[in-house]
C-alpha cells in the first residue's frame, strides 16, 4: 500500500527569487507570487505546511490596475476609535505606500493563520531597483501573465 508523502518542515530547501513589478498587473502579479510564497509550484506541497520561497519584489511603484481601479477602488482601514473609519483610493495608496499595494493584494490571498503569517514574513517589497538581498543571490523569474480585454 502507498502513501501520501507529507513534507517535513526541516526537509525544505528554500530558494530566493527576484520579481520586476514593472508595468505589471496588481492581481495577477499578486497571484503569482502568493503560489510561490504558499510552494504552490513545486511537487512536494503539502497544505499544512509552508513549503514556499522567499520572494524579492522591486519597482513595486510601476505597477499598473486594470479598467477603472486607479479611481474607484478603496483601501479601508479602521483605527480602533469611533468613526475612525480611514478610506484611500488605490491611486493615492500607489502614491504615498506603493509597497502596500502589492503587500494587501498577496498578504489577501495567503491563509488566515499562523501559517499565512509565515509564509507573508518571506516576502520583501521594494519601490526602487534595488534590493539588500544580493547576497542571497535571487533567481529572476518572470511570470507569462496574459492581459485580458484591450491590445496586447
Amino acid at each position: 500500500m502507498k502513501t501520501t508523502f507529507m513534507a517535513k518542515a526541516q526537509e525544505i530547501e528554500r530558494k530566493w527569487y527576484l520579481v520586476d513589478a514593472a508595468g505589471q498587473t496588481v492581481g495577477r502579479l499578486a497571484a503569482e507570487v502568493a503560489k510561490i510564497l504558499r510552494g504552490k509550484n513545486k511537487p512536494i506541497f503539502t497544505p499544512h505546511v509552508d513549503t514556499g520561497d522567499f520572494v524579492v519584489i522591486i519597482n513595486a511603484d510601476k505597477v499598473q490596475f486594470s479598467g477603472k481601479k486607479l479611481k474607484k477602488k478603496m483601501y479601508i482601514r479602521y483605527t480602533g476609535y469611533m468613526g475612525g473609519r480611514k478610506e484611500t483610493s488605490a491611486e493615492e495608496m500607489l502614491q504615498k505606500f506603493p509597497e502596500r499595494v502589492l503587500e494587501h493584494a498577496i498578504k489577501g490571498m495567503l491563509p488566515k493563520n499562523k501559517l499565512g503569517a509565515d509564509m507573508f514574513r518571506k516576502l520583501h517589497v521594494y519601490t526602487g531597483d534595488k534590493h539588500p538581498h544580493a547576497a542571497q543571490k535571487p533567481e529572476p523569474i518572470s511570470f507569462d501573465i496574459k492581459k485580458v480585454g484591450g491590445k496586447k
